[in-house]
């Protein structure tokens, strides 16, 4: 997103991508995330197709695409899809917003849509899941992961004074949007899908640094 000011100025508030690297979240996600994820086979022996909502540099579609499946990736950052469109020629990758989506391209395409770590950083999250609707086939799963927030977390923050740098507002481009397994489930619900299971990552349990949400369309 860009912003002219009066005196010709342009302010451009992309998010950036350094390099086509893993980020350290992947580290504790990946496996949870794999585990989810169907065979990449069909039964008529077809790839199954996924779509990485917010896919970044690319590198997570890299990985899925090589386990078997066909990944299409869609990211805003114009820095983050010429780096992946650069490194990952097994995946396509299509610039485009979780708000304005292609769907010429992607509707009920898609088997299992992806999206990781995304739905923190939106101001209106209920669209990512709207989105993910449209792009899926029928029966389709949709697999979300977001930092898990709930009571005794909250309340461990808050004793040991680290609740001003987890939920800081000084990281241009971070969450602004905290959710625990009920809002969630919530969310999704009123959105009209079925089979909402959770599996966590990262640190001990009630202290998981993230949630991954798998449930598919009603």
């Amino acid at each position: 997103m860009t912003l002219e000011l009066k005196n010709s100025q342009v302010l451009n508030y992309e998010y950036n991508y350094e390099n086509r690297n893993l980020t350290n979240a992947h580290s504790f996600l990946m496996n949870p995330l794999l585990s989810m994820l169907p065979p990449a086979i069909n039964t008529q022996g077809e790839k199954l197709r996924v779509l990485d909502l917010g896919c970044g540099n690319g590198s997570l579609s890299n990985v899925i695409a090589q386990k078997g499946y066909e990944v299409v990736g869609v990211e805003e950052s114009r820095q983050g899809i010429e780096i992946a469109s650069s490194n990952f020629p097994s995946c396509k990758f299509i610039q485009g917003s979780i708000y304005n989506l292609p769907y010429a391209q992607l509707e009920n395409s898609f088997d299992v849509i992806i999206s990781v770590e995304v739905i923190e950083h939106l101001l209106y999250p209920k669209e990512l899941v709207k989105s993910a609707r449209k792009c899926l086939k029928p029966d389709g799963q949709l697999i979300l992961t977001t930092p898990y927030h709930g009571y005794l977390k909250n309340l461990v923050l808050g004793l040991s004074g680290k609740m001003d740098k987890h939920f800081t507002v000084l990281w241009d481009g971070g969450h602004i949007k905290f959710f625990s397994v009920k809002t969630l489930t919530t969310l999704l619900k009123d959105e009209g899908y079925k089979d909402i299971e959770f599996k966590f990552a990262g640190r001990i349990p009630y202290l998981w640094k993230s949630m991954l949400c798998s449930c598919t369309l009603r």
